[in-house]
This record gives C-alpha cells, structure tokens and sequence, in this order.
C-alpha cells in the first residue's frame, strides 16, 4: 500500500502533492502560478523552506507578466520568515485552508510534515525535493503522492 493510500485508509483527508526543482528560480516558477490560483481561492498560503527566498522570488517576479496587486499578494505570503514563526501561525489558523509548501531535503521535509499533520490534518502539502538530491528516487517518491506540482500545473496521480 503507497502512503496515499495509507492516509486514506486511516482517515487523512489531505491532499498532498510533490514537486522536483533544480533550483531556488526554478522552484518559484513551478509554484507562482499554482500560488496565484490558491490565493484566488481565498486559501492560505505558507512557505516552509531551508532558506531565504525572497531576493529570488522579487527577481522572479519582476520577470513575469502579473498585475501589481498579484505581485503584492504573492510578496506577502513570508519568503523570508522563519520556519518557527510559520509553524507557531500554522497552529493559530488551523481551521483557515491552508496550503503549505515544503522546501528542501529530504529530512527538513519530513521534520516539517510531522510538526503539520498533528497541526492541521486538513491542509494541502506541497513537498518539493531538489533534483539532484533525490534523482535516483523520484519514481519511488512519486508513488506516495496523490499528485505533482510541475510548470504546467497539477497532475493527478
């Protein structure tokens, strides 16, 4: 039995989805656009990420064809703020849908995925691998997700 599977057997309504980038611009062009959807939907939006994203989500940006108020709206989701602060936010807005990236290796990722599923068993998580960390894995990874996040969007498993 995948680990889908497995959370539905046992009553985990989350959706989770995985996604592979091969760098910190790369990451936000597969993301930005799921983002603005997301936001659009009135969900809450949290980055939970090994580093500081905001120099690079500015340039991203700044290259993209958005209006100003989705440039600012996306800006203000904290791709800067530490990961303690989003997790202490997450436990404050735990009935708001939520959608929650989580970026980076292996082990920050399932740090982070054991602090939210016993803060929100309802909210959607993105987990985003580094390319290079997990190539060799990527088709047994996929197998645990119920789909994947990649530059055209959404693709259900």
């Amino acid at each position: 039995m995948v680990e889908s599977e497995y959370n539905i057997a046992r009553g985990d309504k989350r959706e989770r989805l995985c996604s592979f980038y091969a760098s910190d611009y790369h990451f936000e062009m597969i993301s930005i656009p799921f983002i603005q959807k997301e936001i659009k939907d009135k969900n809450k939006i949290v980055i939970l990420t090994e580093n500081n994203l905001e120099e690079t989500v500015k340039t991203v940006l700044n290259r993209t064809n958005l209006d100003e108020n989705d440039k600012n709206e996306i800006m203000k989701i904290g791709w800067n703020k530490s990961t303690e602060e989003k997790i202490e936010n997450l436990k404050e807005e735990k009935l708001q849908e939520q959608t929650i990236f989580i970026k980076g290796s292996k082990d920050y990722i399932n740090l982070m995925e054991n602090q939210i599923k016993n803060i929100n068993s309802n909210a959607k998580t993105i987990h985003c691998y580094q390319v290079q960390e997990v190539a060799k894995e990527m088709g047994e990874i996929v197998k645990g997700y119920d789909g994947i996040l990649n530059t055209i969007g959404k693709i259900d498993m």
